[in-house]
C-alpha cells in the first residue's frame, strides 16, 4: 500500500512493516503507540525504523494513519493521571509534626 510520510511516497506491507520490527526492543511508550505482533511500540519508533528518517521530519499521526491503513492496532496517548487534591499548608504542617488537622 502506498503510504505518504515525511512529503514522501512508501511502498509498505503489512508483513514487511512486522518483519523490521521484529527484532527491535520496543522503548518506553510516552506518546502514541502502535501494536505489531504481540509489542506494543511507539509510533514514532516505528516511523523511523520503516521509513529510515530522523523522527523530526514527521508526525505521529502521519505514520498513526499509515499503520491504521496497513491493518495494525493503534493507540492514542495515555492521559495523564489527575492530580490528587493537595493539602493546605496547615494540613501539611500539621502531618509533618505528627499531629492531626484542625477541623
Amino acid at each position: 500500500m502506498r503510504c505518504i510520510i515525511a512529503r514522501f511516497p512508501f511502498d509498505l506491507t503489512k508483513d514487511e512493516v512486522t518483519a523490521s520490527m521484529k527484532r527491535v526492543k520496543p522503548e518506553p511508550i510516552t506518546g502514541a503507540s502502535v501494536v505489531i505482533g504481540r509489542r506494543h511500540f511507539p509510533v514514532m519508533q516505528v516511523g523511523e525504523v520503516i521509513t529510515r528518517q530522523d523522527r523530526r521530519d514527521f508526525t505521529a499521526g502521519e505514520v498513526t494513519r499509515a499503520m491504521t491503513r496497513l491493518g495494525f492496532t493503534c493507540h492514542a496517548a495515555p492521559q495523564p493521571a489527575a492530580p490528587a487534591p493537595g493539602l493546605t499548608a496547615v494540613e501539611e504542617a500539621s502531618e509533618l509534626l505528627g499531629g492531626s488537622a484542625p477541623a
